[in-house]
């Protein structure tokens, strides 16, 4: 080989060197180099060795070139930043090829005559004679005018380049005898930030005052964009008139980037995890990065993410199957992506999302490595979009989602390397990355959780609501329950439609205080209390007492921690109990704490049924209060939760007559009832849920019942059989005599015995035949065994017997004792 003028000194052997072709690629690489910087052979060579510059790599190779060496500063492998100065020595190789051998050691460390100088004179390079020591005549304004660390430079009023510094020379890309005497525009380019530097200087010469700003421009030598802090101030003669303008420019893009990043992070508090969604917030994230951070992101999840259960990372012999819920590009139509939304890719063990899932920590690798070579060459798709696209390097990032120490997926970052950005990601980037990265996993991950308690409690509501519309004797009846979609959770709404003797019907809608899976739970029980209760034909307003006790005991004995949760075991519920009898075409109605009934009657009136509220349920020691009004045959009865009349926009009076004037809408049937008042009161995602049950009432005329008023004299039993088989006789129901006239013998002679007068009789046919025997007495029977000997006792077994069905229900004075059969053919 062949040195050039520039090698001052032999190479010793424990020198760190570095050997770069004519393109600048690293193909040399001493053990003293990898002492210095960190970095093995096998990272380095082949690679640009302007990565391993942190600063302008251009600039650093025009001032080795021209003066041999230099102090530049360089990325070691761990992250930090160092000061080596360089000596350049140029080459050529056995074929005649030029080359050039760098010679590092760390600044200030000494070695040779030119150690003290930092490798150029920058006296020299003004083009100023200096001489070392004493006896030096340049001034000492002078020499820290020329070596100041930040670019300074003198203007005259007509914006004319009168001197510049060292720096300000190697930003501009020009010796200052080029530069002086021109006028600053015929320097630069036509663009926004020359225009406002331009401005800046003649506000000074106008207004006499300094001025400072800052900007974020590219500098003429460069191709980075740089932040800078400039400072003019105007420059007078001693006659105080102004004979130009001072600059002083600091690079503070360092700190720029800082700033950037720090508020890039408090962004994220308040744009990422907005709604309890998963594909949402991770849209959020690639939406926050691109293109502050990278050009290209993506994010993918495990199945098990998705679907709302415990993340299940299966990293196989093939790899780790992910799925594709959001991706972003600085260029229109995502050309990058390789995999579309919403399907599944598998990542081989060795690519770099694979390795971040799979050791919960971020990857950082880019073009040119071998795994990334091979992860892109061997997924068809990947390889043909990177060669279409035309890309040249790029730096990626592969950073885990990871929440509560469980990976939930990955977000890959890229940023192309290109002249005008040919910085790649480093390790604040990763810092940055890992930060967000960590935010956005733990709102995935709450946003799981809560799909999934979500998803349970919708599920349970749904399978303790009536399973479809339909008709009972009494009421034809619609609903419609909606859960909340608001992050509060699903509530504890629910209706009920129960069947009761007599073939009346029961008309329930309760609201739990609360969301989520507890005010559920609490639901559940609440509604199994209720037919409990009604089982046993409780009056409205006693029911209502009855389920009151119960929600003080649910809330007293701890029973209720599991439901109420962060309400310290206190339950808190409203409740409306509507009974309808289409005998009487009465529907007696008890409400505690409920918003009340609407009724829309059969000539299309609607009116809010005024019936005392009465207290919460869970409140305790206030009375009920049982309304009754009567409905003629064809009425709607509306009952609902508040969901449907009340909301932040709205109060309770304004929407009640939002759901009067809805109700009275004409429609063809209950069930397009229900949408035209879900379509009318309700927004588009309500806050809270509703129900919704309408019963539109039927009559049993007086051809389907049969009363009867008997006296309290066994004689009488026989002349009760005799009515009621002369009544079926009329309806043609004689197959059904023989068993009527059993129980009809039973139910009279018990009422008789035990009863008292008055003492009625009743048949009625509708789906069934009922028959029913009323007394003074408010003692119910119970059925017992007798023994072998007894008179009496088996009255009650052989209704139970022949019956379908049987029970007892309390009057307003006495009881009443029914039994169903089946009709014939039934």
């Amino acid at each position: 080989m062949t040195a050039s003028p520039h090698d001052g000194r032999a190479i010793a052997v424990s020198d760190a060197l570095a050997v770069l072709d004519a393109r600048g690629t690293l193909t040399g690489w001493s053990e003293g180099a990898r002492r210095l910087t960190g970095y093995p052979a096998g990272e380095v060579l082949g690679q640009p060795a302007a990565r391993l510059v942190a600063g302008e790599p251009g600039a650093v190779w025009r001032e080795l070139s021209a003066h041999g060496s230099g102090v530049v500063t360089v990325r070691r492998r761990d992250g930090r930043r160092t000061r080596f100065a360089l000596r350049l020595v140029a080459l050529r190789d056995a074929h005649g090829r030029r080359e050039s051998v760098i010679i590092a050691e760390p600044a200030g460390r000494g070695r040779g005559p030119d150690a003290s100088r930092t490798g150029m004179d920058r006296g020299e390079r003004a083009g100023e004679r200096t001489r070392e020591g004493p006896g030096a005549d340049v001034p000492l304004g002078e020499l820290a005018f020329q070596q100041a660390s930040m670019a300074m430079s003198v203007f005259d009023p007509q914006q004319r380049y009168v001197r510049l510094n060292d720096v300000a020379c190697a930003v501009m890309g020009l010796p200052e005898e080029d530069l002086k005497g021109t006028f600053y525009p015929d320097t630069v380019e036509d663009a926004d930030f020359s225009r406002g530097f331009l401005s800046h200087l003649r506000q000074v010469v106008a207004t006499g005052r300094p001025v400072h700003y800052e900007s974020w421009t590219h500098a003429p030598a460069g191709t980075r964009a740089h932040a800078w802090n400039v400072e003019m101030w105007p420059v007078r003669g001693p006659d105080g008139k102004l004979i130009g303008v001072g600059l002083a420019a600091l690079d503070s893009s360092e700190q720029h980037w800082a700033r950037r990043r720090l508020g890039l992070v408090n962004e994220a508090a308040a744009r990422i995890g907005t709604r309890l969604d998963v594909r949402n917030t991770a849209r959020e994230l690639a939406d926050l990065v691109v293109p502050r951070l990278a050009d290209f992101v993506s994010v993918d999840l495990l199945d098990s993410v998705l679907s709302g259960e415990e993340p299940a990372a299966v990293l196989g012999p093939s790899g780790v199957e992910l799925r594709r819920v959001a991706h972003r590009s600085r260029t229109t139509g995502v050309p990058e992506a390789a995999v579309g939304l919403g399907e599944a890719d598998v990542y081989p063990r060795f690519s770099p999302p694979a390795r971040a899932l799979a050791g919960c920590r971020t990857v950082l690798t880019g073009s040119g490595e071998p795994e990334v070579d091979a992860w892109i060459a061997g997924h068809g798709d990947r390889a043909a979009r990177h060669r279409e696209a035309g890309r040249g390097d790029f730096s990626l990032m592969a950073v885990p989602l990871v929440a509560r120490g469980a990976a939930l997926g990955v977000a890959v970052f890229v940023r192309l390397l290109t002249p005008r950005s040919p910085d790649p990601f480093d390790q604040e980037d990763v810092s940055l990355a890992d930060e967000l990265a960590s935010r956005a996993a733990v709102c995935v991950d709450n946003a799981r959780r809560y799909s999934r308690e979500r998803a349970t409690a919708v599920a349970l509501q749904r399978s303790l609501l009536p399973r479809a519309s339909g008709g009972q004797a009494a009421v034809e009846f619609a609903s419609r329950y909606l859960p909340a979609v608001s992050q509060a959770g699903v509530g504890g709404d629910w209706f009920d439609v129960i069947p009761l003797s007599g073939n009346r019907v029961a008309l329930v809608v309760g609201d739990v205080v609360g969301h989520g899976i507890h005010a559920s739970v609490t639901m559940g029980r609440l509604r199994t209390a209720v037919w409990t209760l009604a089982d046993v034909d409780l009056p409205p307003d006693e029911l209502l007492t009855h389920l009151d006790d119960l929600v003080g005991h649910l809330a007293s004995d701890g029973g209720g921690d599991d439901a109420a949760g962060a309400d310290g075991g206190e339950i808190g519920a409203t409740c409306v109990y509507a009974v309808y009898d289409p005998v009487s075409r009465v529907c007696s109605v008890a409400s505690a704490g409920h918003p009340p009934p609407v009724v829309v009657l059969a000539d299309g009136g609607v009116e809010v049924v005024r019936v005392s509220a009465g207290p919460m349920l869970g409140v305790g020691g206030l009375p009920f209060e049982a309304t009754e009004l009567e409905l003629p045959e064809g009425s709607v009865l509306a009952l609902y939760t508040d969901g449907l009349v009340e909301n932040r926009d709205v109060d309770v009076d304004t929407g009640l007559d939002a759901l009067c004037a809805a109700l009275a809408a004409p429609a063809a049937n209950l069930e397009d009832a229900c949408d035209g008042v879900l379509k009318a009161l309700l927004p588009t995602r309500p806050a809270d849920d509703v129900a919704l049950l309408l019963a539109r009432t039927r009559a049993l005329h007086t051809g389907q019942v049969a009363v009867w008023d008997l006296p309290a004299d066994p004689a009488v039993v026989a002349t009760a059989r005799r009515y009621a088989t002369e009544q079926l006789a009329r309806w043609g129901l004689e197959e059904a005599a023989s068993v009527t006239e059993l129980v009809v013998s039973e139910l009279v002679t018990n009422a008789i015995r035990y009863g008292g007068a008055p003492i009625r009789l009743s048949l009625i046919r509708n789906r069934s035949l009922i028959c029913e025997v009323s007394d003074a007495s408010s003692t119910s029977p119970h059925m017992r065994r007798a023994r072998s000997y007894d008179e009496g006792g088996r009255g009650l077994l052989l209704v139970a017997q022949l019956a379908r069905r049987w029970g007892t229900r309390p009057g307003r004075v006495g009881k009443t004792i029914w039994a169903e059969q089946a009709l014939p053919g039934r």
